[in-house]
């Protein structure tokens, strides 16, 4: 198989690194992604400035790596449109934190998935908590990689996996997505000006309210969550 993977932490992260060496058993593996933290850009694209790509090093022997400077979406748009690989599966991620519930809107590691599912191939979304402990994720990561490649591709849908915190109890599949969050957001005022400009900081309110059976419900019971996301319009 050929292997597209991509993120939205920007390709020096452990995630990327991590899928990336569990990848590499199931074929040839290119990683296309951002040059930096590109978090919360859902499926944005680039249109009205040049987007750079260039050679990048990965400590993974046997992958091909490339930087951009673009979103997650527009690595995945280039590496499908411009690189002379036909790509059998897409993954993107692991993302730090969690994409479930109505957070899914706001993902760029969803959305690069999106954007490779809207031309027929197999996308997946990984994610993981926001811990320094990656024990769970490696753990389930190679049986989670085995049942995603099972997966028959359905254009405009993907798999969409989140790893819980330790300790786990198990695998959980067909989630649906939550109309909740992990945080419910708000906005705090920091400071203003004598010209009334008012600055902003998110101010999130952590919630641990959710629906059963959703993808949300199977982190909080320290399950892997795994379920479809479709994309809009679909």
């Amino acid at each position: 198989m050929n292997i597209l993977i991509t993120n939205d932490d920007g390709i020096t992260s452990s995630g990327i690194i991590r899928l990336a060496e569990a990848a590499l058993p199931w074929g040839q593996v290119t990683v296309v992604a951002p040059e930096t933290q590109r978090s919360a850009a859902a499926h944005s694209i680039t249109l009205r400035e040049p987007i750079d790509l260039w050679p990048h090093d990965f400590p993974v022997p046997g992958v091909t790596a490339l930087a951009c400077s673009g979103t997650p979406a527009d690595c995945v748009r280039i590496a499908l449109s411009f690189l002379d690989t036909r790509f059998d599966a897409v993954f993107s991620g692991i993302n730090y934190g969690y994409n479930i519930g109505s957070d899914i809107q706001y993902s760029a590691t969803v959305g690069a998935a999106l954007e490779a599912a809207r031309h027929g191939i197999l996308s997946v979304a990984f994610s993981e908590p926001m811990m320094p402990d990656h024990a769970v994720t490696d753990e389930y990561l190679p049986r989670l990689l085995a049942l995603a490649l099972r997966t028959v591709p359905v254009r405009d849908e993907i798999v969409n996996i989140n790893f819980p915190a330790s300790p786990c109890r198990g695998i959980l599949e067909n989630r649906t997505v939550s109309t909740d969050s992990l945080y419910r957001d708000r906005y705090k005022a920091v400071s203003e000006d004598a010209s009334g400009r008012i600055r902003l900081v998110v101010n999130g309110v952590y919630n641990e309210t959710c629906e059963e059976g959703t993808d949300f419900r199977a982190l909080m019971d320290h399950y892997v969550s795994v379920g479809r996301v479709r994309n809009v319009g679909s």
